[in-house]
C-alpha cells in the first residue's frame, strides 16, 4: 500500500496512474534522481523523460541512480534526457506538448544550500509548462517553506495558482495541518481546458 505521509509520496501517488498514458514527462528539478527514477519505473516504455538541473552534481547523481537501477525501469535509458541547464530554458529543449511535470523545489539534498531554486525562474517555468501542457496533463510542485527562498517560492506559487482560470485548470493545495507550519507542501495542477 502506498504511504502518504509526506508531500513527495502524495505527488507520486497522484502521478502514478497518469504515467500509464504519458508520453512526454518533465522532472524540472532532477536533484539526486529520486523523482526521475520514480517516473522511469512507472512510465510507458516509449515515453520520453526530460530531467533538468542547473547543478552538474545533480545531473551526475541522477544519471548514476538511473544506471544503477536500469533493470528496474520500464523504458530504455536512451529515452531519458539529462539536461544540465535551468528549467527556465525548457522551451529550448522541448517543443512538443507535455503530459506530466514534477518540481521538487529547494536545494540539492546533501549539496551546497547556497544553490536553491528561485521564485522568479520557478514561476516562469511553471507558466511555460502550463501553456504547453496537454489537456488532462498534471503538474506536481513540492515546496519547502522552511528556508528563506523556499518560503518566497511557497508564497509566490500560491498567489500565482490561485488566480489560474478554473475553466482551464483544477488546482489543489496539500499541507499537513498537524505538522510544523514549515513542513513541505504540495501544489497539484490538472489542465482541464485550453489556456491562453
Amino acid at each position: 500500500m502506498q504511504k502518504l505521509s509526506n508531500s513527495i509520496q502524495l505527488a507520486h501517488c497522484l502521478l502514478k496512474d497518469r504515467l500509464n498514458e504519458a508520453k512526454i514527462i518533465v522532472d524540472a528539478t532532477a536533484g539526486n534522481g529520486n523523482d526521475t527514477l520514480f517516473l522511469a519505473q512507472n512510465a510507458l516504455n516509449n515515453a520520453q523523460i526530460y530531467a533538468f538541473d542547473i547543478q552538474k552534481e545533480a545531473i551526475e547523481n541522477t544519471k548514476a541512480l538511473l544506471i544503477k537501477n536500469k533493470d528496474n525501469i520500464n523504458l530504455p535509458l536512451e529515452n531519458i534526457s539529462f539536461i544540465h541547464d535551468s528549467h527556465e530554458n525548457i522551451d529550448n529543449y522541448i517543443q512538443t506538448k507535455v503530459d506530466i511535470a514534477i518540481f521538487n523545489l529547494g536545494y540539492l539534498p546533501g549539496g551546497d544550500h547556497k544553490f536553491t531554486t528561485k521564485d522568479d525562474t520557478t514561476l516562469k517555468t511553471i507558466d511555460k509548462i502550463l501553456n504547453n501542457l496537454n489537456i488532462n496533463g498534471y503538474v506536481a510542485i513540492v515546496m519547502y517553506p522552511g528556508h528563506e527562498e523556499g518560503s518566497k517560492e511557497y508564497q509566490s506559487i500560491k498567489l500565482f495558482v490561485k488566480d489560474l482560470p478554473k475553466k482551464s485548470f483544477t488546482v489543489g493545495w496539500y499541507k499537513m495541518i498537524n505538522h510544523n507550519f514549515n513542513a513541505p507542501a504540495l501544489c497539484w495542477i490538472e489542465k482541464v481546458g485550453e489556456y491562453a
